[in-house]
């Protein structure tokens, strides 16, 4: 029985690429059973890609291959890989980054160059600019389906060598929990942290109970005020702050049906940090 097979990328669904990757993918095995986790990532965003795999992965069947393309260096010296996890899945991938998040949180136990003379679609040789169909899909969709095994993708590399994006671990010192805003809740504006629910544990707080939470950009302070930690938006005011735990058991930081991140212009990244102590 074949794998599920599931797609992201940055190319959005104004133009063919995404339904060309389907097609690739349905000319290896037309019985692979293919689902999207998102198509609307940022363009050249790598972080967010990393991000969204971490949000998704462990939800899926062990043995589930994943394609993820956001690769503004398509066509250059980055390798094309398949990563196994430590939950065993499967990435196919550009080495740019995109496996950050995974290799951190969840693990990789290996790593293959994808071998282009063996993995790649018939007669597109002369295409450099969209390796997501010729090169990924395929490659994801003959391991999904069990015509090729993951041995046979190309050569293992040392796990050493995996790139990774800038990352700051999130930490409780002297009272202060300080981590990053990870990623935003897209449509609704909140911020996601790299800070656990066990180290707000950690911290003493409990749900009711007030924070004192500060965001700075590089070296300046963009926000500063006391909020509530609350179970859920409903144990706020309509317009107020407050932080609780999202779905993947960390921090965040919400403003009750308002957006947070457009309200204060924040964004993600190793150079968004948060710090939290009690209020």
């Amino acid at each position: 029985m074949s794998s599920p097979l599931i797609f992201q990328s940055d190319f959005g669904l104004g133009d063919g690429a995404v339904s060309a990757m389907y097609g690739v993918a349905n000319g290896v095995d037309t019985s692979l059973r293919i689902f999207d986790l998102t198509h609307e990532i940022p363009p050249y965003n790598i972080w967010e890609a990393s991000y969204r795999l971490l949000q998704t992965i462990l939800y899926w069947p062990e043995g589930s291959v994943f394609v993820s393309v956001v690769d503004p260096g398509v066509g250059s010296e980055r390798r094309s890989v398949v990563a196994k996890t430590a939950s065993n899945h499967y990435i196919v991938t550009p080495d740019n980054g995109t496996l950050t998040h995974i290799h951190k949180e969840i693990g990789i136990t290996e790593i293959r160059t994808i071998d282009e003379k063996l993995n790649r679609l018939p007669n597109s040789g002369a295409s450099h600019t969209f390796h997501g169909r010729d090169i990924y899909a395929f490659t994801a969709a003959r391991l999904a389906s069990n015509t090729i095994t993951f041995e046979t993708v190309g050569p293992e590399n040392d796990l050493g060598s995996i790139v990774q994006l800038p990352f700051l671990s999130a930490s409780l010192e002297d009272g202060t929990l300080s981590g990053m805003i990870d990623v935003l809740d897209v449509r609704y504006g909140n911020l996601w942290t790299n800070i656990s629910r066990s180290l707000l544990l950690e911290l003493g707080v409990e749900y009711g109970g007030y924070v004192k939470v500060a965001i700075d950009h590089d070296a300046t302070r963009i926000y500063e005020k006391k909020m509530i930690y609350g179970k859920s938006f409903a144990d706020n005011k309509v317009g107020e702050a407050l932080i609780y735990i999202n779905s993947l058991d960390n921090v965040a930081v919400a403003i009750n049906q308002a957006s947070f991140a457009e309200k204060y212009q924040i964004a993600t990244g190793i150079d968004w940090k948060i710090r939290i102590t009690k209020g």
